[in-house]
């Protein structure tokens, strides 16, 4: 059995969830692979960040998600809504901010002490309702979906814009 890695980067926007179609990097990685028959895992390492497969749908919002991508996205807003206040969820407590100020790169995470970039609970919750990882069938040296599967990488976290990692391990034969 052989074993194929690779990691893509991806840089979100901040202000609302950034949805990223990886379907063309991950068809790439396959044929990289030279992989003709097993699985291919796709993972984000992030907690606010998930993988999930999905319809291409054609159609656009004005700011540039696809429909379904809005439809998710106003359907988990209902189930979760978007924190914006201190208190409005139990995360993140004192301690929480405590550990974050021991870190070495606490600049990246409270950027001038700003307590409001932790203000992030919705994205983890959300991550963690949609998972942060799918496998794909490999057939045939090809990524195993119909034409209108496609796979997807969202950051919900909209504290601000960061480079979020994407794994891609391809296995079989």
């Amino acid at each position: 059995m052989k074993i194929y890695k690779e990691q893509i980067y991806l840089t979100s926007h901040g202000g609302t969830p950034s949805f990223f179609n990886i379907t063309p990097s991950v068809k790439e990685i396959i044929k990289k692979s030279e992989i003709q028959n097993g699985i291919c895992a796709v993972i984000s390492p992030h907690t606010t960040c998930s993988v999930f497969f999905e319809e291409f749908v054609h159609d656009y919002t004005e700011d540039g998600d696809e429909y379904l991508q809005a439809d998710l996205n106003n359907v988990l807003k209902k189930i979760i809504p978007d924190q914006v206040e201190e208190g409005q969820y139990n995360y993140p407590g004192e301690k929480h901010y405590e550990a974050v100020l021991s870190w070495p790169d606490v600049e990246d995470y409270l950027p001038n002490g700003d307590r409001s970039a932790l203000l992030n609970c919705d994205a983890h919750l959300k991550a963690t309702l949609i998972g942060s990882s799918q496998i794909f069938e490999v057939d045939n040296g090809k990524l195993g979906v119909g034409p209108t599967g496609y796979i997807y990488f969202v950051d919900f976290d909209r504290t601000r814009p960061r480079i979020r990692k994407c794994k891609i391990i391809v296995l079989g034969e």
